[in-house]
């Protein structure tokens, strides 16, 4: 072993050892960004390299988060926008994605679809679906996988959800308006029965949700991190549950 790396196992552990009684979050999301730009800055010609190492990063984040006591991750793996990248592009991402869930399923992991699935291609939706199903009475951590996910997209599913299921009942519009509160809306969310995130994890450096989880992170802590997805280390991850340890959470201003 160099002594860099080393240095960061030794680093890694006394990290850890100081987040044993720090407040950990119930709910981490994480925005899995910068593969393309990793594959780039490595020398790599194939950005499809990237999107498969940032894959293959996932199983390391899920250890960590259920060594770390954390109950549900949400990962954005592909954004309602990116369905709009031309198919060279597209397809072998979702094939990565497909990929990646059937071995999140094969590992044991409770894997719950969050998405608009009706966007995405019908064997991408099957296999997301047959995933939900299968681990739907797991136990330990749940893995929302998020595909074909954007913020303002899924509160207007759970309005919609909502009139229908009003609507399907009989309830007059007149009455719902003034019955209609924060929760109903809530109880139609793709993450619904969850505990909102109390934690976001950017990679890459940028520095906005670019619409993750709206609803969701009103109370959020937000936590930025320079390193490019695929390169993310259990250092990063850590820093970023003492950073949020470090925080006294305001449910207000």
């Amino acid at each position: 072993m160099g002594l860099r790396k080393l240095a960061y196992r030794l680093y890694e552990r006394r990290l850890g050892g100081t987040l044993g009684a720090m407040e950990t979050p119930r709910h981490v999301g994480v925005l899995l960004d910068g593969n393309r730009r990793w594959a780039r800055s490595v020398g790599l010609t194939d950005v499809n390299t990237g999107h498969q190492r940032g894959a293959d990063k996932i199983f390391e984040l899920l250890q960590w988060c259920s060594e770390s006591g954390i109950e549900v991750v949400t990962l954005w793996l592909l954004s309602t926008d990116n369905l709009n990248r031309p198919a060279k592009e597209l397809d072998p991402l979702l094939r990565i994605i497909e990929n990646t869930v059937r071995r999140l399923v094969a590992g044991g992991w409770r894997t719950n679809p969050v998405g608009a699935l009706d966007l995405l291609p019908d064997g991408t939706a099957a296999i997301l679906k047959e995933a939900g199903e299968a681990t739907s009475g797991k136990p330990g951590l749940i893995v929302n996988v998020a595909v074909g996910y954007g913020g303002r997209r899924e509160i207007a599913d759970a309005v919609r959800s909502l009139l229908l299921e009003h609507a399907s009942k009989g309830t007059p519009l007149e009455e719902l308006a003034e019955t209609l509160d924060i929760e109903h809306i809530a109880e139609h969310l793709y993450t619904r029965g969850q505990p909102d995130p109390d934690l976001l994890i950017r990679t890459s450096g940028e520095q906005r949700l670019s619409g993750f989880m709206l609803w969701q992170s009103a109370h959020s802590e937000f936590h930025f991190c320079e390193v490019y997805w695929p390169a993310f280390r259990k250092v990063d991850f850590l820093r970023a549950l003492r950073s949020y340890a470090a925080r006294h959470r305001r449910y207000g201003t």
